[in-house]
């Protein structure tokens, strides 16, 4: 099924700018471009295009809402930048399985500064409370020599 008609599918009679999540996981771009995705989609959060076979944002429209983008298994290889003018507030960015040869072309990103991957926000807190106890657990050790 093409991006258009998934698109048309997955808003079901509702507006656009009703939509706060939207998959268009395994649909297909017909020429490696973001397509039937506008504008008017100005309360969307979460968007996820996994295995669309995009190869540039270019025609990505500005999504100012947009926090979480999921773009795993396309055929990105640039056009980063896109994201930093189009997606100000985005937090969590997957491209994994995508042909990024270069950490240069990463850098475009830079702009943004506020990406984690969710592995680092679940796994910081978490380790850091084991160090704060193992600290707890040496000081109390000091106390009853």
């Amino acid at each position: 099924m093409d991006m258009k008609k998934r698109i048309t599918l997955e808003l079901r009679n509702r507006s656009p700018a009703e939509i706060v999540e939207l998959v268009l996981d395994n649909s297909r771009s017909a020429d490696g471009e973001v397509e039937g995705l506008t504008d008017e989609f100005t309360e969307l959060e979460f968007l996820s295009m996994v295995n669309v076979g995009l190869s540039s944002l270019t025609k990505l429209p500005p999504l100012p809402k947009l926090r979480k983008l999921e773009l795993s298994d396309n055929n990105l290889s640039g056009s980063l930048e896109t994201l930093a003018e189009k997606c100000p507030n985005l937090t969590y960015l997957n491209l994994s399985g995508n042909k990024i040869k270069e950490l240069s072309t990463l850098e475009a990103l830079a702009v943004i500064g506020r990406i984690s991957s969710a592995d680092d926000q679940a796994g910081a807190p978490g380790q850091k409370r084991k160090r704060e106890v193992e600290d707890e657990g040496e000081e109390d050790d000091d106390e009853e020599d």
